[in-house]
């Protein structure tokens, strides 16, 4: 599904504010602000990977023209993750340059212009398809800016962008989990509506054939724990080429870090897990569900996450990394769980699921009825209108010849 790519390209991104840190820590600055006149550009589509958020393009356009800033660099440079998520960065746009302020107040009309068409257009679909429209669901897409304030980009803004990028972001991994679980619910639901409508014979045919095929998913090589020493020798050993023995944490993580900025990323840590999650799935086999893979993926990098990433900035330093092969949990031998061998719902959250399911197609039914009334009730007045339309039609036509009759009749006197 479109939303397990973009949690892909999230995890490529990686914390997109902390990007503006990041970015500039190896670029020297020493530049006077009163005598630099920034260069006027046009506005070009941002380079970065795409967060998944619905105001993804607003926030990499105001990120790409704040790290043009000379003042504002400066000023990113010296900050840390906490001053960036905490929002203490913003004040600091009343001293970013008018030509630079200009841009930013372009991108935010711009980007409530976009809001208000897909509000409308949402508010649209919503009613026309008979449901209640959520009004405080449709304000929610106003977060990140200051609508009371249209026109242009200020401190308020900006604090906005952070910290609802912030949460978003935090939350999104969360998103994912929801959603692969609604979908797994709905293959269950789907593969039982098709049992139901078989008779005897073909369903003990198809039950006999999804635990065959369970099984054999099932039957796979070990899968290492991710993060541990044996995960890390087998990427070591097979992706690498290298001899195990010779296994050098530090050096390992200087060839795993691809874009070489001292940091493992969520994209580059869930490149690790490749060789594990191929001995599970193959896109080629009936029985391995490649959605299922990507959620795997997900909760191996969450697990990953949670044990070594120890100031929670969604990214492993080499610190850290070091760190974490000298505890215990570096060692561990035990296999790791796959999604198969814990249950995804209780038959209860399948119910509840079935039931939400049948009550939207009630709801759809009831619409269709409504809609079918009202077209015939439609039907029925437009067939009244034409009759009151064809006997005024006639009364005219009368009226026309008894006025004839009356002229012929005063003609012959």
């Amino acid at each position: 599904p479109n939303q397990m790519v973009r949690g892909r390209a999230l995890a490529h991104c990686g914390l997109v504010l902390l990007s503006l840190w990041l970015c500039i820590q190896s670029v020297p600055i020493s530049v006077d602000k009163t005598k630099e006149k920034p260069q006027e550009e046009e506005l070009e589509p941002p380079q970065s990977a795409e967060t998944g958020l619905h105001y993804d393009r607003y926030l990499r356009e105001v990120i790409e023209f704040l790290e043009k800033d000379p003042h504002f660099k400066e000023k990113l440079k010296n900050a840390n993750m906490d001053d960036i998520k905490q929002g203490k960065l913003s004040k600091e746009l009343d001293f970013v340059h008018h030509n630079f302020r200009t841009k930013l107040d372009e991108l935010k009309r711009e980007e409530m212009n976009r809001l208000r068409m897909l509000i409308k257009v949402k508010h649209d679909i919503e009613g026309g398809n008979g449901r209640t429209v959520d009004h405080q669901a449709l304000l929610k897409q106003f977060d990140h800016l200051n609508h009371l304030n249209p026109d242009t980009f200020e401190v308020e803004d900006l604090d906005r962008l952070i910290k609802s990028a912030t949460k978003d972001l935090e939350n999104f991994d969360k998103d994912r989990h929801d959603e692969f679980k609604r979908y797994e619910m709905m293959k269950e639901h789907e593969r039982r509506e098709r049992l139901k409508a078989m008779n005897e014979e073909d369903r003990k045919k198809e039950e006999q054939h999804y635990e065959e095929m369970k099984k054999k998913h099932n039957n796979h090589p070990k899968v290492n724990h991710p993060g541990s020493e044996d995960q890390l020798k087998e990427v070591w050993q097979e992706a690498d080429g290298l001899d195990p023995e010779d296994f050098d944490p530090k050096t390992f993580f200087k060839m795993h870090d691809s874009n070489g900025d001292g940091f493992f990323d969520e994209s580059e840590l869930e490149a690790l897990f490749t060789k594990e999650l191929d001995k599970v799935y193959n896109p080629d086999n009936e029985e391995d569900d490649m959605v299922e893979m990507e959620e795997e993926r997900l909760r191996m990098r969450e697990h990953v996450m949670n044990e070594v990433d120890t100031n929670k900035d969604r990214l492993v330093s080499l610190s850290e990394f070091m760190a974490a092969t000298k505890k215990e949990e570096f060692l561990e031998k035990d296999e790791w769980e796959t999604l198969d061998q814990n249950p995804l719902y209780t038959e209860e959250e399948l119910r509840e699921y079935e039931q939400q399911l049948a009550n939207e197609g009630n709801d759809i039914y009831k619409k269709s009825a409504e809609l079918q009334k009202q077209r015939e009730e439609l039907e029925r007045k437009e067939e009244e209108l034409n009759a009151q339309k064809l006997g005024l039609q006639q009364a005219v036509e009368e009226m026309e010849r008894l006025k004839a009759q009356s002229s012929k009749a005063e003609v012959k006197r």
